[in-house]
């Protein structure tokens, strides 16, 4: 039985730019809440690298990333619907592919690319919100992870860590950064958080 969160849910469209660590588990997140149709623009492949911390498996190592997430999450909800765009995102692509989406998942590791993604979103796609994340590398420090609202931008993370080879992005930290996106693209969906004690 659907209750009436998951109802409203189906109907909703969200983008995601970007299938790796971030992209892949708050695109999971998302489905299994039961938003009904995802937007996931990626160009790369899964690599064995990914395994690690990305929402991947063994088998599918070499398989676009954004065909092999809607297989997975095709194993998860049938009835959610994943658009697999395989492509690298530029401004006017970006546009293109996300038209219409309620809100827009940045899960980027390239800093120029997050910073391409925002700027269009915001100056080009007027009725869409955005939710970004900087800093997530490493492991603990978890109540460092914060979230920053700027109007339609809404920015996850501790701001400072980039990832080097002291502070890989580990499956634990990434993780909550990506469910804490697909939590506040819910609130932004749903119109606000959840009532306490609900």
């Amino acid at each position: 039985m659907r209750n009436q969160t998951r109802e409203r849910l189906a109907t909703t469209r969200v983008g995601i730019a970007g299938a790796g660590g971030l992209g892949s588990n708050c695109a999971v997140a998302l489905a299994r809440a039961g938003v009904g149709h995802l937007v996931v623009a990626d160009f790369d492949l899964v690599q064995r690298s990914n395994l690690d911390r990305q929402y991947y498996f063994a088998d599918q190592i070499g398989r676009p990333k954004v065909e092999a997430l809607r297989d997975n999450i095709g194993r998860i909800d049938p009835e959610v619907r994943v658009e697999a765009v395989s492509l690298r995102l530029d401004a006017d692509k970006a546009v293109a592919t996300f038209t219409g989406c309620s809100v827009v998942v940045e899960a980027f590791d390239d800093a120029a690319a997050k910073a391409m993604l925002i700027e269009t979103i915001l100056e080009r796609l007027p009725e869409a919100a955005i939710v970004a994340a900087s800093g997530i590398a490493g492991w603990g420090r978890v109540e460092d992870l914060s979230v920053r609202r700027m109007g339609r931008l809404i920015l996850v993370g501790d701001l400072e860590s980039a990832v080097s080879d002291e502070l890989p992005p580990m499956a634990p930290r990434v993780g909550v950064a990506a469910c804490m996106e697909a939590d506040l693209v819910l609130e932004l969906l749903l119109g606000g958080p959840s009532p306490k004690g609900a």
